[in-house]
């Protein structure tokens, strides 16, 4: 299997503010890996940095084969290109349907031919069971509705890496196992899928690889016991 994400003795700052320190792991291809600990932890600190958003201070890491080290800002957007981000509010263009949201994002990253995006389209929304809601504004979806579009607009440039930062952190319980199953089926189709979460049933109904961040460091549990639970808020 190939690696996707190798970190060794990694430091991550916030401006001056030291967020994790000596981070090495990695994560190779149809991994599920969940990402865990408390508010401000440096679990979204970490998914900053590995998509390039925050510079990699001190360590190396590569990122589906760009060594963060040394990247240049030319080549984030192709880095990006290669990665799917599932965010937890969704961030969908509120004044336009779901099809233009999907356009606008197959645009901005190199989409030319018309026929080719449309069947793309057409392709990610079956795959999140919304083929028929092409046409929907934001506002007409539900909460789960518009977390499986982000999902899917994720998918567009099929990448080979998923982030998802808290994506089940506004749904509710029934609407988050679709999600975690959808996400899996992903992670299955062999991509990786990185997932940070507070919600610590997701883990015990949805088993990964889990990375602890606890104390400015990450740390890899092994049998993570359900009686953990109250270690994350």
């Amino acid at each position: 299997m190939d690696t996707l994400i190798g970190l060794n003795d990694v430091t991550i700052f916030q401006r001056d503010l030291l967020v994790l320190s000596n981070v090495s792991f990695e994560v190779k291809q149809g991994e599920f890996v969940y990402l865990v600990g408390r508010t401000g932890s440096g679990k979204s600190s970490l998914l900053k940095m590995l998509y390039a958003d925050l510079p990699l201070e001190k360590g190396t890491a590569s990122v589906v084969g760009y060594q963060l080290n040394t990247i240049k800002s030319r080549e984030i957007p192709f880095l990006r290109r290669k990665l799917g981000i599932v965010f937890q509010d969704f961030q969908l263009l509120i004044d336009r349907s779901v099809n233009e949201n999907l356009l606008f994002v197959m645009k901005a990253t190199g989409w030319k031919e018309k026929k080719k995006m449309e069947q793309r389209i057409s392709e990610v929304l079956h795959k999140v069971g919304m083929e028929t809601k092409g046409h929907k504004m934001p506002h007409q979806l539900s909460g789960g509705e518009q977390q499986r579009i982000v999902i899917a607009r994720a998918l567009l440039n099929e990448p080979e890496l998923i982030f998802a930062d808290e994506p089940t952190g506004n749904l509710d319980p029934e609407t988050s196992i679709g999600i975690m199953q959808l996400l899996h089926e992903i992670s299955n189709s062999g991509r990786a899928v990185l997932m940070a979460t507070h919600d610590y049933s997701l883990i015990r109904d949805f088993p990964g690889r889990v990375l602890s961040f606890e104390d400015n460091k990450v740390i890899e549990r092994k049998n993570v016991e359900i009686s953990l639970e109250n270690t994350f808020d």
